[in-house]
Order: structure tokens, then C-alpha cells, then sequence
């Protein structure tokens, strides 16, 4: 895509600069919207799915970014974006209705976490593209998909309440809640922070103006982790954590890993090594419902949505004088 759109693509320079010809246009714009965690921790009652379904609206989190986007033509754009925000997941939240969420209930664990992120994608205009022959085909309202490769920073924390109500946050990478790392778990191996995802997603956009337009879009990213909550396998023996951390970490990972609310089980007090404490074999994912607004930069050469030409005459002949 990239290379099609070099090809396709020359820089001239004069009053101003134009990238590509008259068809391509380039815009920049801010966006901003709500973004939810899909993982291990929290989710809705019943068991546990995929997608909408499990969603705790009280975590909701926002994003906020911005994004530059180069369009060859109407029907095709690349995208560059930077967004940051949070995410969180609480197992507490989760409505009592039946047997298949108490297990998560009783697991009673949560996190949160700053999330920065880049990502380059294309933009897909279906609509334009049967169109592409018809020079009169200019409407307000089009809508789009999107897809493309990012990379993300974060770094969970998970939180401990004392006798007295008070609640306290702390990073959970170091702690190796599940053994990462460890000897003993020679398939479990340390997280890193940074990761790569893949973002896809669906969008509608508006033209207020030819340089000003609106859009509302839903964009997934799937990762290639499964420890953005800290939360992927099975319980471990807490001796490990004298073992190998420092005294005061040690105490805070015996805590924190564990803290079983004994729901289903009366009187459990801690889970034995080996129980379930996520599921390994679906990775987290979070995404977000956006509203953008962009600004189209350079000269507009078309006179309105309907024309069925492009003139650079006219956009000359419209200037005024440099002189009077």
C-alpha cells in the first residue's frame, strides 16, 4: 500500500505544498472516546465471552489522540495515529446472577493501566471504490473499514485494601504473580510492556464542509499477550515469591496474587497451586468507540460535492491579487 502510494504520489512545490495531484488530499484531526477492556478480569454475568457481551460499563476508561491521513484517491487513505488513555478490569463488579460468575467473583482480583499506543493502518472506502468511475460521485456520508498494525505500551497495577479501608496500588510485572520467570515455570516467561497489535475496526464519515469532516468509529485491537491484566494461567506455590523477591515484594505478591473471596467455596482462604486463574488460550484486547474530527490541509480544487471536474484554474483564479 505504502509503495502503491509513492508511486502514485509527487511533491511540487509553489505557494503551497500538494502531495500527489489533484485528487489526493491530506488531513489531520484529534479523536476521542470511551475504551474498554476485553480480558481475564471483570466481564458481565454468565460465563465468560467475547466482545460487547462482557463488558463492565462502570470501567469505562477514554482515549484521546490524534492521527494524520494521506488519501491517493477517494476510495483509499493511510492513517497514522498516537492515542493514549487507561484500562482496568475489577472481578468485583460483576453481577451475581447465576453459578458461572462466581468463580470469576471469588477470584477477586483487579488492575488497571496507562496505555500509550502508535498504529499505521489503512483506511477502505467500499462505497467509493464502486464508484471510483463516476466523477459526479461525491456524498457527504461514507462509510469505511480499517485495519493495520500497532504497537502499545502498559503497565498493570493491581490494588490492596487494608483493615482500615484503605486501598493501595501497585505494579504487578515485578511481583510475578504467575510464576513468570521463575525456574520451576520454565513456559512462563517474563512479559515485556511493549507490544505489537492489530487494529481493525469499522467507521462512518461525515463532510461538514469539503475541508472539515466529522467520523464515529469502532476499533479493535487484538494483542499478542495475554498479561495486559496480569491475569493468564494458574495459581502458584507463594513460597516461590520468598524465594526469589525481596522481602517486602514477596509479602505484597503473596497477597496480591490471591485474594480469593470465598463465594462458591465457604472457608477457602487461598487457591491451591495449580487451580485455574485465567484462561490461557484466548489473548486480551481493549478497544474503543471514537469521535474524530479532521481538518483537510492544502488547496481544495474541486467547487462542490457534485462537480464533475477538478480545475486548478480555478482555484488560481479565485485568489485575490498579491498587490492592490
Amino acid at each position: 500500500m505504502l509503495t502503491a502510494i509513492i508511486l502514485f504520489s509527487e511533491v511540487s512545490f509553489s505557494q503551497s505544498i500538494i502531495i500527489g495531484n489533484e485528487h489526493s488530499r491530506f488531513e489531520v484531526g484529534v479523536n476521542v472516546g470511551p475504551d474498554f477492556f476485553l480480558g481475564d478480569l471483570g466481564g458481565h454475568r454468565g460465563k465468560g465471552t467475547r466482545f460487547i457481551k462482557d463488558l463492565n460499563l462502570p470501567l469505562t476508561e477514554m482515549m484521546a489522540g490524534v492521527f494524520a491521513t494521506l488519501y491517493p484517491n477517494e476510495w483509499l487513505g493511510v492513517r497514522l495515529a498516537a492515542q493514549y488513555g487507561k484500562i482496568s478490569g475489577n472481578d468485583d463488579l460483576i453481577t451475581t446472577r447465576g453459578t458461572w460468575e462466581l468463580y470469576r467473583k471469588q477470584r477477586n482480583l483487579d488492575f488497571r493501566s496507562r496505555l500509550a499506543e502508535v498504529y499505521i493502518a489503512g483506511e477502505i472506502f467500499p462505497l467509493m471504490f464502486l464508484n471510483k468511475n463516476r466523477s459526479d460521485y461525491k456524498p457527504r456520508l461514507r462509510p469505511y473499514g480499517v485495519i493495520g498494525v500497532g504497537y502499545f505500551h502498559f503497565n498493570p497495577q493491581g490494588s490492596l485494601t487494608d483493615g482500615n479501608g484503605k486501598k493501595t496500588w501497585h505494579y504487578l510485572r515485578p511481583l510475578h504473580t504467575e510464576g513468570e520467570g521463575f525456574p520451576e515455570y520454565p513456559d512462563r516467561k517474563e512479559y515485556s510492556l511493549n507490544q505489537i497489535n492489530i487494529p481493525s475496526g469499522v467507521g462512518i464519515k461525515y463532510y461538514i464542509t469539503q475541508r472539515i469532516n466529522v467520523s464515529f468509529e469502532i476499533l479493535l485491537r487484538k494483542s499478542f499477550t495475554d498479561y495486559i491484566d496480569d491475569v493468564s494461567t494458574t495459581y502458584i506455590n507463594p513460597d516461590l515469591f520468598d524465594k526469589y523477591l525481596s522481602p517486602q515484594n514477596a509479602k505484597i505478591a503473596r497477597e496480591i496474587s490471591d485474594k480469593v473471596y470465598a463465594i462458591v467455596s465457604p472457608g477457602l482462604s487461598r487457591n491451591a497451586p495449580g487451580e485455574k486463574r485465567g484462561n490461557p488460550h484466548q489473548n486480551d484486547s481493549y478497544f474503543t468507540t471514537f469521535l474524530k474530527f479532521a481538518i483537510r490541509l492544502g488547496p481544495i480544487f474541486e467547487n462542490s460535492f457534485n462537480s464533475k471536474s477538478y480545475d486548478r484554474n480555478v482555484a488560481s483564479k479565485m485568489r485575490c491579487p498579491p498587490r492592490f
